[in-house]
């Protein structure tokens, strides 16, 4: 079968190589769009990552496509119920980076409460030594809302314990178990947002968690709180995140994922074509959130250590290689 990966680097294809040998695999450094389907025409399988839009008009360019991999957990990025309809399997990759995104939960987490980056800042630039506007605060006894506990959120959980944090959670399926093993509860979201000091994100990104967190129920959160979100950008409405934090009723924010990630990748490309203005506008409102003085934000690199990418590789070569024998795994509905 003809496979077609995209958004492969150096080190990517390095890996694949070899798991993919005998064969017949073209790779591509950018991502799939509406404007390079031809570079996918004769594809079987391809191959894709978030960055790659694999929408109805795609679909429909490609006549030869039997199957759709995504190199990632989440699969926002693809119509899966048009592919559905079109008889189209679509795989993801279920579990590469449940520990190594927790674990840039607190990375994040600790940079904020610590205000690591603006003192290596500016004694690196100013050579300055002045605590002033310095001080921390400590994570035990502190609050943590954990919102949703798959094996992300699990992991959080398990980290949160060692700095003994009382954590609480909020899950549509609660898992009572490992509610009862970490000594934590469950509690409906408003009441999460409450009684939290820390508020960590950590579900899927579907319809019915869009804007999970917005312009009403910030209003609700413990004043000074801080948000962490490694999960998607469009879960949190960002004008709402961008005032909460203006009027001080969050303290800060740690995000790894922008809403509108996508066109601020694509922004030069942008400013030289028809856009919506609502696409500007969540531009401005990204620009806005950077800028702002506490909040860290970093580019969508949550997941990348060498161990992840290895299996996340491994996966995606799996996933191919299952369906080429009629055995198809970690399929998506």
């Amino acid at each position: 079968m003809k496979i077609t990966l995209f958004e492969i680097t150096e080190e990517d294809k390095n890996y694949l190589t070899p798991m993919l040998v005998g064969m017949d695999a073209i790779y591509y450094k950018e991502p799939l769009s509406i404007k390079n389907a031809d570079l996918a025409k004769e594809a079987e399988i391809i191959s894709v990552f978030v960055n790659s839009e694999v929408h109805k008009d795609l679909i429909d360019q490609l006549p030869n496509l039997k199957f759709i991999v995504t190199a990632s957990t989440g699969y926002d990025h693809i119509d899966i119920a048009y592919a559905k309809e079109k008889g189209i399997p679509v795989a993801n990759v279920p579990a590469y980076g449940s520990q190594t995104v927790a674990e840039f939960t607190f990375a994040l987490l600790l940079t904020l409460s610590r205000k690591i980056y603006w003192a290596s800042h500016a004694l690196r630039e100013e050579s300055s030594f002045d605590l002033t506007q310095r001080e921390g605060f400590d994570l035990e006894g502190k609050t943590m809302g954990v919102i949703g506990t798959g094996k992300i959120g699990q992991n959080v959980v398990r980290i949160a314990k060692g700095f003994n944090i009382n954590v609480i959670a909020t899950d549509p399926r609660p898992k009572e178990d490992l509610a009862k093993q970490f000594g934590f509860e469950y509690v409906d979201l408003d009441t999460l947002l409450q009684k939290s000091d820390i508020i960590t994100i950590h579900v899927p990104y579907l319809k019915e968690t869009h804007h999970l967190i917005n312009h009403e129920n910030l209003g609700k959160v413990k004043k000074g709180a801080i948000l962490i979100n490694t999960a998607r950008g469009e879960i949190v409405e960002t004008e709402a995140l961008v005032k909460a934090l203006a009027e001080g009723r969050l303290g800060g924010a740690g995000i790894d994922v922008l809403e509108g990630e996508r066109e601020l990748k694509q922004e030069k490309t942008l400013l030289t074509e028809e856009v919506r203005i609502q696409n500007m506008r969540q531009l401005l409102e990204d620009h806005v959130l950077i800028d702002m003085p506490q909040v860290v934000v970093t580019p969508h690199m949550a997941f990348f250590t060498k161990e992840a990418i290895g299996r996340i590789m491994q996966t995606t070569a799996d996933n191919i290689k299952n369906f080429i024998a009629g055995k198809p795994q970690n399929i998506v509905n």
